[in-house]
């Protein structure tokens, strides 16, 4: 029943993007030569490599960049360039996909549109990655990893840590490998992000599984193939097959581990995946050797050669020459062994020399000087913010105190203002005041004349009457005397 439902989930998912696939089309009819067309391009170069239709991917893939350019819209076909070169990429042509990756990097540094940096270090990290070229594919993922943490772009950085943790794996420094995938791991779950739980899970399975810890890595390639059955990633359900395979295999539970590597090799002929297609007959080849099955561990072995000749898979010629070396030996064709015996230690020399071992060393070492300078820097920024802002409440006390100042003197001119209206209005009232007193004074020093003037007059009337009428006591003895007679 559970499968059913992949089934079916994967059978509506497939519908929707074909109804999505014949409206895009549909729009196409009618579109102008514009940026909008030039999105819809691009979105069925994408979907249709999705889909593992190549041909049909690259026809459209190609009108979008001939748009783009006509355009000049240099994000476009930059995108156009990057999504373009991903078909050439799941065909594993790498040359050709790492010329046009190259093409969308330039692009996109022109523009400065960074997650398109990213992205293009990280796909031409890929290339190198498959090529076995190591230093070179640490070199991109580290530079994708720096721009990544500048920007705090979290999923990015999710997917950088686990492409170097890769790098670790294959250089079997299993604990810097470990170290990564941990931290991708925190990231995935913090962001809920199931396509990448279940790829840390598998390589987290991986390091385990060098590690010899069978059980872990069992576990943890079953926890990977169950996230990615339900999120319906094919290129990861073939990957945890294999892996599953590999933990049979190195059990001696041979059965078993050939049937998951036949199930992963059905599945990446499937989707058209040529460079999973060698790694799955690789395995089948080493299987047969050591079952001594020498006649199918040569067919798988050559045909895992023959594929990688053809895509240019260093890594898948190395352990074919070396699964057919051992074959041929076991059936007694020693000049056959020794010709694919040297081939494969050419080709192991060539991948791990010592001046491969110095520039990772190196790429190391740059890093970490790097790392230390930002961590430095971003120190450096911290204490600068912090004298910003002691500065900043520094100058904002000053600002309250110049306030509070200007606000009292505010007070004070506006206090000073009142007094001196006070003043100028006291003033005139007294000046109102003295006049009328200087008033009153004259009015009553002219009163005052009139007075004396009336009074004057009085006195001199007085002294007249007095001078005109007989004195009151002398009529008074005259009338006395004049008694006294009669009497």
């Amino acid at each position: 029943m559970r499968y059913l439902k992949y089934i079916l989930l994967l059978i509506i998912s497939l519908n929707l993007s074909a109804q999505k696939i014949d409206s895009i089309q549909q729009l196409l009819k009618t579109d102008k030569e514009d940026t909008t067309k030039l999105k819809h391009l691009v979105y069925l170069c994408w979907t249709y490599r999705s889909i593992g239709s190549f041909d049909t991917a690259l026809v459209y893939g190609k009108q979008g960049i001939a748009l783009g350019n006509l355009l000049g819209n240099k994000k476009y076909l930059a995108k156009a360039y990057s999504t373009y070169g991903n078909v050439y990429h799941d065909e594993s042509n790498y040359s050709v996909a790492l010329d046009y990756y190259a093409k969308a990097l330039k692009l996109y540094q022109e523009v400065g549109y960074k997650n398109g940096i990213g992205a293009s270090y990280t796909n031409i990290g890929l290339v190198y990655f498959y090529q076995a070229n190591y230093p070179k594919a640490l070199e991109y993922y580290l530079k994708d990893l720096k721009l990544r943490t500048e920007v705090d772009d979290k999923p990015a950085l999710a997917t950088c840590y686990s492409n170097i943790g890769l790098v670790y794996v294959e250089l079997s420094d299993f604990k810097k490998a470990l170290d990564y995938y941990l931290k991708a791991l925190q990231l995935n779950q913090a962001l809920g992000e199931k396509k990448g739980l279940g790829d840390c899970y598998l390589n987290i399975g991986i390091v385990y599984h060098n590690q010899l810890d069978y059980k872990k890595a069992l576990n943890y390639y079953l926890t990977s193939l169950d996230i990615t059955e339900k999120t319906g990633d094919k290129q990861g359900i073939g990957t945890c097959y294999t892996n599953i395979g590999n933990v049979y295999f190195d059990t001696q539970d041979y059965p078993k581990a050939l049937q998951y590597y036949l199930k992963d090799l059905r599945l990446k002929t499937e989707i058209g995946d040529k460079q999973g297609a060698a790694v799955c007959y690789s395995n089948i080849g080493d299987l047969y050797v050591h079952i001594n099955d020498f006649k199918n561990a040569i067919r798988y072995s050559d045909s895992c050669l023959q594929n990688s000749l053809q895509i240019g898979y260093t890594e898948g010629m190395r352990i074919a020459y070396e699964n057919l070396a051992h074959a041929y030996s076991k059936t007694g064709n020693y000049k056959q062994a020794y010709e694919n015996h040297v081939k494969f230690k050419d080709l192991t020399d060539s991948i791990f020399n010592a001046d491969n071992s110095k520039q990772l060393g190196d790429l190391k070492t740059q890093f970490e000087v790097e790392k230390k300078e930002a961590e430095l820097k971003i120190k450096s920024d911290a204490e600068q913010e912090k004298l910003k802002a002691v500065s900043l409440e520094e100058k904002k006390k000053q600002q309250v105190i110049i306030a509070s100042v200007a606000g009292v003197l505010v007070v004070v001119i506006i206090f000073s203002l009142f007094l001196y209206k006070r003043f100028k209005i006291t003033q005139r009232q007294k000046e109102i005041i003295e006049k009328q007193k200087h008033r009153v004074d004259a009015a009553y020093e002219m009163l005052h004349e009139k007075n004396k003037e009336v009074m004057d007059s009085i006195h001199y009337a007085k002294r007249i009457q007095n001078a005109l009428i007989t004195p009151e006591k002398y009529i008074k003895n005259s009338l006395n005397k004049l008694l006294k007679r009669n009497t």
